[in-house]
C-alpha cells in the first residue's frame, strides 16, 4: 500500500476508535456487572451470552462450545465458552483474539462496588475491568472499528470469550485447542488482550512446575517423642537444605527473556502450603506427627528446562535423605507448564510493533510474563506459534482492590488491535 493511502487508513482508524468507544465502555461496563466468579464459576453462560450477543451485532457468526466431558462442567456451573468468526472480503488467514471473562472473587478492601462498573476520573471500576473483560472490550471493538473506518480484511477474523483462565484454562482456551476447534490447522495468529500496559507485547512467560512433597514419620506419645519419628522435622530438613541450599543457586540464574518485573528473571521456588500432625485450626495432638505434606511452587527458566529443574528437586531431597536416619518420603508431579517465547520476528509481534508506534508515536517495550496465562495453551496443544499478549490495563491491579482499567488505554488499544490486524491479514508476508 502506498504511503500516502496507508495513512489515510490509519487516520480513519484512529477516527473510529475514538467513535466506537463509548460503545466498548458500555459493554466493558455490562460486563463486569456480571459476576463471573471463578471459583465456583458463576454466571458463566450469563457472560458468555452477553459476549455472544455483541459479537453478533458486531456481525459475527456466535458459536457457543461447553467443555462437555470435564469434571469442572457441572448442571449449577456450566462451563460455557463462546467464539465469534467473522470472514473477511476474501481469502486469507484467521486471526484469533481471546480473552477470558472469569474473575477472581472481590476480596476485601475495596472502596467502590466490585461489580458496579462505576465511572469515576476516566476510569472503570470493578473486578474484571483489566483482568480482563476490557480487554475483549478491545478486541471486540477493534473489528468493529474497522468496519466504521471502511477497511476490509482478508481472511477471517475470531474473537472468543473463555472460561477458567484464573484456575489454568482447562475448561477454557484448552479444551477448545484439545478439541480442534483452535489450532494451527485453522488458526494463524493469537493475540491475547490481557492487562500488561497499552505499550507492551508480551511474548511468552516462564515455566512452572508444582510438586508435592510428602514426608512420612511414626506416630508415638508427644511424652516420649523418641519413640516416633517425626515428619514435621524431616519436612524442616528440607525447607533448611531448600533456603541454605537451592534458592542461593536459584537466584544466580537470569534468563535473557525480557521478564518483568526485573526480580522475575530469576528462577524461584516458593512454597505454596504446608500441612503436617493432626490438621486442623488450633488442634493440639499429644503426638509424634506421622505424616507432613507441603506443595511447591518453582518458576523455570527457557533456559533450565524441566528435566533439568525436576532432576534438580530428586537430587536435593535424596541428599537430604542421606543426612536424615530414617526419613522416608514422596515426590509427585502436581503441574508442569513449559514456558513460551514468541519470536520477536513473528508477523504479529510486528504488527503490534508498528500498530504501537503508529498509535502511541513510541516504540513498544517487549516483555515476557512472570506468570503463565492462556498462551500456553495456544502453545503447546494448539501448536499455533505466532501468539502474543496485549491488551489495556496495568498489570499490577489485577486481582486488587478497586481494580480498574483507563477508557485512553481502552480507546488506544482498540486502534493498535485494529491496525495490527490490517497488518496481518492484509499484508501478504504476513
Amino acid at each position: 500500500m502506498e504511503a500516502g493511502l496507508a495513512f489515510a487508513q490509519d487516520e480513519a482508524i484512529l477516527r473510529a476508535a475514538e467513535s466506537v468507544i463509548d460503545e466498548a465502555v458500555e459493554f466493558t461496563q455490562e460486563m463486569i456487572r456480571i459476576p463471573t466468579v471463578n471459583p465456583p464459576g458463576e454466571f458463566y453462560e450469563d457472560g458468555a451470552r452477553c459476549i455472544g450477543r455483541w459479537l453478533e451485532k458486531a456481525g459475527f457468526a456466535s458459536e457457543y462450545i461447553a467443555a462437555e466431558g470435564l469434571p469442572e462442567h457441572t448442571a449449577k456451573h456450566p462451563r460455557i465458552n463462546v467464539i465469534g468468526r467473522r470472514e473477511g472480503a476474501g481469502p486469507g488467514k484467521t486471526l484469533h483474539m481471546n480473552g477470558h471473562f472469569d474473575v477472581v472473587p472481590a476480596g476485601r478492601g475495596w472502596t467502590k462496588d466490585p461489580f458496579g462498573a462505576e465511572i469515576a476520573d476516566g476510569k472503570i471500576y470493578g473486578r474484571g475491568t483489566c483482568d480482563m473483560k476490557a480487554g475483549i472490550a478491545a478486541a471486540l471493538f477493534a473489528a468493529v472499528a474497522l468496519r466504521r473506518a471502511g477497511v476490509e480484511t482478508n481472511g477471517a477474523i475470531e474473537i472468543s470469550g473463555t472460561v477458567d483462565e484464573e484456575s489454568g484454562g482447562y475448561a477454557g482456551v484448552a479444551y477448545l485447542c484439545k478439541t480442534g476447534r483452535v489450532t494451527a490447522q485453522n488458526t494463524h495468529f493469537a493475540i491475547i488482550p490481557e492487562p500488561l500496559n497499552v505499550d507492551r507485547i508480551c511474548v511468552g512467560h516462564r515455566g512452572v512446575y508444582w510438586f508435592d512433597v510428602v514426608t512420612h514419620g511414626r506416630i508415638a506419645h508427644g511424652s516420649m517423642p523418641y519413640l516416633g519419628h517425626s515428619a514435621i522435622d524431616d519436612m524442616g530438613a528440607i525447607l533448611e537444605a531448600i533456603r541454605t541450599e537451592l534458592q542461593p543457586e536459584l537466584a544466580k540464574r537470569l534468563t535473557k527473556v525480557p521478564v518483568v518485573p526485573e526480580l522475575s528473571r530469576r528462577a524461584t521456588l516458593n512454597v505454596n502450603t504446608m500441612s503436617g500432625g493432626q490438621v486442623g485450626e488450633d488442634v493440639q495432638s499429644p503426638c509424634v506427627a506421622d505424616r507432613a505434606h507441603a506443595i511447591f511452587d518453582r518458576r523455570f527458566l527457557l533456559e533450565e528446562g524441566f528435566d533439568a529443574t525436576k532432576a534438580e528437586i530428586e537430587k536435593l531431597l535424596e541428599s537430604v535423605k542421606a543426612r536424615v536416619p530414617g526419613m522416608r518420603y514422596d515426590l509427585s508431579d502436581r503441574m508442569v507448564v513449559h514456558p513460551t517465547a514468541t519470536p520477536l520476528n513473528s508477523p504479529v509481534t510486528q504488527s503490534l510493533q508498528a500498530a504501537i508506534r503508529r498509535v502511541l508515536n513510541k516504540e513498544a517495550q517487549i516483555i515476557a510474563s512472570p506468570g503463565t496465562y492462556d498462551q500456553k495453551h495456544f502453545d503447546r496443544i494448539g501448536h499455533i506459534p505466532h501468539t502474543v499478549a496485549y491488551g489495556p490495563g496495568v498489570l499490577d491491579l489485577a486481582h486488587q482492590p478497586d481494580e480498574w482499567v483507563g477508557i485512553d488505554d481502552l480507546k488506544n488499544s482498540i486502534a493498535v488491535l485494529a491496525m495490527a490486524t490490517v497488518k496481518l491479514l492484509n499484508d501478504p508476508r504476513g
